[in-house]
C-alpha cells in the first residue's frame, strides 16, 4: 500500500463531528468501499444493478473518490534533532518526509511550513512543489510557531504532518492548538525517539554540552541513569497521550528509519514508494 492509499482510505479514528476528514470522500471513481440501499440523491450511474436483482431493492455503491490532496509538512531541524548515536534524528526526519512528499500527484498542493512562512508559493503542485519543500528553511525552527502558522495558513483537510522531538510541546496552550488542528485537519505527528532511550552510557564525571547551547559539569552514577531513563519515557508517553488525546496520528521515530516511523503511524507494516506526478 502507498502512502497516498493510506491517506484516501481514512486510516484514523472517527473525528469529532463537523471536523470532516480531509481525505475520505463518498463520490466519483477511486475505490470501492460497500453497497448499500438507494436514497433520493444518489447517483443514479452507481446502482448496482446485480446486486439490486438479488437484494430485491435499489443497491448503490459506494466508493472513494480520487481527489488532489494538501499535503503539509512542518520538520524540526533545531540543534535537538542534530544528535544520534550512530545517525541524527533529522536524517531519519528526512527519510520520512521524502516519502511523505513522494506520495504528491500534479494536481496536489504540498506546503512546508516554517515560523510565520510557508513554502512553495501559491500555485506550484506537485512533483515541483515537492522539490522545492524537501529544501530547509532558512529560519530557526519554533514548533508552536510553526503549528500557529500551519493553523493560520493551511485549508481545512490538509493532511499535515509533524515530525519532532516535541520537547516544546507541553502546556495549556499548545494543549489547545494540537486540539484545533487535530479538528481541522489529517494530523500525523512523529516524534524524534531519545538516542539515549534505552542505555545512557556516560559514567562518573562528564561535560554536557546543550543541543541548544550551554554546558554542564556533572557526576553520572547508577542512580543519574535510572532518572534518566525514567524522565525519557515519561516525557516520550506524555507527549503520546497529547497528541492521542488531540486526535492526531502518531508514530514514533527511531534514528535509523524515519520511512519506518511513518508507516508505523498509519499502522501498516509498509508503505509502499511512489513518485510525485
Amino acid at each position: 500500500m502507498t502512502l497516498r492509499e493510506a491517506l484516501l482510505r481514512g486510516r484514523r479514528r472517527p473525528r469529532a463531528w463537523g471536523s470532516g476528514s480531509p481525505t475520505t470522500y463518498r463520490g466519483d471513481g477511486y475505490e470501492f468501499v460497500e453497497l448499500r440501499s438507494y436514497v433520493p440523491g444518489d447517483d443514479v450511474r452507481r446502482i448496482d444493478w446485480a446486486a439490486t436483482a438479488r437484494a430485491g431493492a435499489l443497491q448503490t455503491r459506494i466508493v472513494l473518490e480520487d481527489v488532489a490532496l494538501t499535503l503539509a509538512a512542518i520538520v524540526d531541524d533545531s540543534g535537538s534533532m542534530q544528535v544520534g548515536r550512530r545517525r541524527r534524528l533529522i536524517d531519519a526526519a528526512e527519510d520520512a518526509l521524502a516519502l511523505w512528499l513522494e506520495s504528491a500527484l500534479s494536481d496536489d498542493r504540498v506546503i512546508r511550513v516554517g515560523p510565520d512562512v510557508v513554502v512553495p508559493r501559491q500555485g506550484l503542485r506537485g512533483r515541483h512543489a515537492a522539490r522545492v519543500a524537501r529544501a530547509p528553511l532558512d529560519v530557526a525552527f519554533d514548533l508552536r510557531s510553526c503549528l500557529e502558522t500551519a493553523q493560520a495558513a493551511l485549508p481545512r483537510g490538509s493532511a499535515l504532518l509533524a515530525i519532532s522531538d516535541w520537547h516544546d510541546a507541553e502546556g495549556p496552550r499548545i494543549t489547545r492548538l494540537l486540539a484545533e488542528l487535530g479538528r481541522r485537519f489529517d494530523c500525523t505527528a512523529l516524534i524524534a525517539r531519545d538516542p539515549w532511550y534505552d542505555d545512557f552510557p556516560v559514567r562518573g564525571f562528564a561535560t554536557f554540552r546543550g543541543a541548544q547551547g550551554g554546558r554542564l559539569v556533572a557526576y553520572v552514577g547508577a542512580r543519574e541513569r535510572a532518572r534518566y531513563l525514567h524522565a525519557v519515557r515519561e516525557r516520550e508517553a506524555r507527549i503520546v497521550r497529547a497528541l492521542d488525546e488531540a486526535r492526531w496520528r502518531v508514530g514514533v521515530m527511531h534514528e535509523s528509519d524515519g520511512a519506518a516511523a511513518l508507516a508505523g503511524a498509519f499502522g501498516i507494516p509498509h508503505l509502499g514508494r511512489e513518485r510525485a506526478g
